[in-house]
């Protein structure tokens, strides 16, 4: 077997494992099922998926259920235990506690208090998030990413696939810069068909295969709203870029991509701590 041929399965392995973690939160994920996926025995599968994401596969599958979950708790009206269920917890109790322990409040409270709530009007008529929209001039910005289409809350399993597929053909770089791009808006589009694309800022002349393709941000002024909390709320954000930043800003549109410039790494801070800056085309 030559590299190339032992990169391929390399790169097929990792794909498939996050496919199936993506396609099976549901359900009972065993890490023994998992490292069978693989095709690799427990004991060296589960070593290889840390050192190329940092975290184990059991950090995986939890921060990811607790990632929906708090999906659901902001823009849904599922009952909390519901929820708690499908997330894969024996009872309310220890789901509650395990979503306080990582977003910093019980999901009841979340619901009411969490950092969405920076989008809602207060008694004068503003929002915290006014004070966190700048306008900026940036160059064009070359991408390579891989293609999602589905929930954008799922555009994680884009990334995995993206970040696998660039350690196994050896083009990942330490703190590469990651940008999610976002074609549709969730509130016309049915979550099935909503499209975006994972991506990392890149050397242009890098060679690109399938399913890598090669993507080009314009240039020119955007406005920029930096937002501190989980991607869960980042529905609410976009909301309120559109319906109060937007008219009284005196600006117009750009018939262009927005997209968002994720500044640190769920997987080395909590969600709360999330740092992502949407970035909004202008004339």
């Amino acid at each position: 077997m030559n590299g190339t041929t032992a990169w391929a399965l390399y790169e097929n392995r990792l794909r498939r494992v996050s496919d199936y973690i993506h396609d099976h939160l549901d359900e009972d994920l065993d890490m023994d099922r998992l490292a069978e996926i693989a095709c690799m025995s427990s004991y060296h599968w589960h070593r290889i998926y840390r050192a190329i994401h940092g975290e184990t596969l059991a950090a995986t599958v939890k921060r990811l259920r607790l990632h929906r979950a708090a999906g659901d708790i902001v823009r849904s009206d599922l009952a909390v235990s519901d929820i708690a269920r499908r997330s894969g917890y024996p009872n309310i109790q220890s789901f509650n506690r395990i979503f306080k322990s990582v977003y910093g409040m019980p999901p009841a409270r979340y619901r009411k208090e969490g950092s969405h709530t920076e989008f809602q009007p207060s008694p004068n008529g503003k929002t915290k998030a006014m004070f966190n929209v700048t306008l900026r001039k940036i160059a064009p910005i070359a991408l390579v990413g891989v293609r999602h289409t589905g929930s954008y809350m799922q555009i994680s399993k884009a990334f995995e696939m993206l970040f696998g597929t660039l350690y196994a053909r050896g083009l990942a770089e330490p703190q590469m810069r990651m940008i999610g791009v976002y074609f549709d808006d969730p509130d016309l589009v049915p979550a099935e068909q909503l499209r975006s694309i994972a991506c990392v800022a890149c050397d242009s002349t890098i060679a690109i295969e399938p399913p890598l393709e090669a993507l080009l941000l314009d240039g020119g002024e955007y406005a920029v709203l930096r937002h501190k909390g989980p991607y869960a709320d980042m529905h609410k954000a976009y909301q309120w870029l559109y319906a109060e930043w937007l008219p009284t800003s005196g600006r117009q549109l750009r018939d262009g991509l927005m997209f968002e410039d994720y500044l640190n790494n769920p997987r080395d801070v909590a969600p709360t701590a999330l740092l992502t800056e949407i970035h909004m085309p202008l004339v």
